[in-house]
């Protein structure tokens, strides 16, 4: 029973352990956005033991703590990114619901319908994640120039949409497999349409899948770089581009850049958790074969 007891008690301490090395660098960036400059610098670092200020977030935000609670004030200086934190907002969620509706169309009938050159589509569709974007790059920037799409948020929705279709589909296409068949042929002996079973009857078990989709081309889209920076000039900018721009030929503004980089893992938590109830399933689906 000691034995036992001490067993647990090293599991518990060693999972504490590694989730405080992975939380610690978040702890880290958060703490500099409330920092002064001369305890961002200090040696030893002041981790804990700091005066905290509001500084960066109403120079990046126009957010301001005061005696008569927190305000807002609209920006204009050259730190100001809260347009720009709405950008990768808008861009990271309408991309995202793009893919997974074409993905989950295209995922079911790679999954349930048997046409000629289905298994050599599948491939094709893995080979073009294989490639690297910027070899399309500099071509999409003069497709985007032609058809008057650069620094759109359509350009940059279908761009992203475009960017995690594969993935979405591979994945999605998995999900469905482990969706038993006989459920189809059943419905179908019943009489509902190919559509109907689709909506009402694999849909709903998928929902796992789905989130767990969602998440994955949310993230990446909100964290994509290249074509955010190649496509935009500059009425629109995402995140990961505007980041650069704190570096500036006297100084990185260390501060500012943590205000901002907090503030940015807030958007996808909060997806996270808006899809956590189905993302568990999601993540373990496929694990068990019948």
């Amino acid at each position: 029973m000691n034995a036992s007891v001490a067993s647990r008690t090293l599991r518990t301490l060693a999972a504490w352990v590694v989730v405080g090395l992975f939380f610690f660098p978040i702890y880290y960036w958060t703490s500099v956005a409330f920092k002064y400059g001369n305890d961002i610098f200090s040696r030893p670092p002041n981790l804990f033991h700091f005066t905290p200020t509001f500084d960066n977030f109403q120079k990046v935000f126009g957010i301001s703590l005061g005696s008569g609670g927190v305000t807002v004030t609209p920006g204009g200086g050259n730190f100001f990114m809260a347009p720009r934190l709405w950008d990768s907002i808008v861009v990271a969620t309408l991309s995202t619901l793009v893919a997974i509706v074409i993905a989950t169309l295209a995922a079911y009938a790679l999954s349930r319908m048997n046409f000629r050159g289905r298994h050599q589509f599948v491939n094709w569709v893995l080979s073009t994640r294989m490639m690297p974007p910027v070899a399309v790059a500099v071509p999409m920037f003069f497709i985007y120039k032609g058809f008057g799409l650069l620094d759109t948020f359509t350009g940059m929705v279908l761009i992203h949409a475009l960017m995690n279709l594969p993935l979405a589909v591979l994945l999605m296409k998995s999900f469905f497999d482990d969706i038993p068949a006989e459920i189809d042929e059943s419905a179908i002996v019943d009489g509902a349409s190919r559509f109907t079973i689709f909506r009402r009857i694999v849909l709903p078990m998928a929902k796992g899948g789905i989130a767990a989709t969602a998440v994955l081309c949310f993230i990446f889209s909100w964290t994509e770089f290249l074509f955010a920076l190649t496509l935009t000039t500059t009425g629109l900018k995402t995140v990961p581009v505007v980041s650069s721009t704190f570096v500036t030929s006297i100084g990185t503004a260390w501060g500012n850049m943590a205000a901002l980089g907090a503030a940015s893992i807030i958007p996808a938590f909060i997806f996270i958790l808006l899809v956590q109830k189905h993302l568990v399933r999601g993540l373990t689906m496929g694990s068990l074969k019948q």
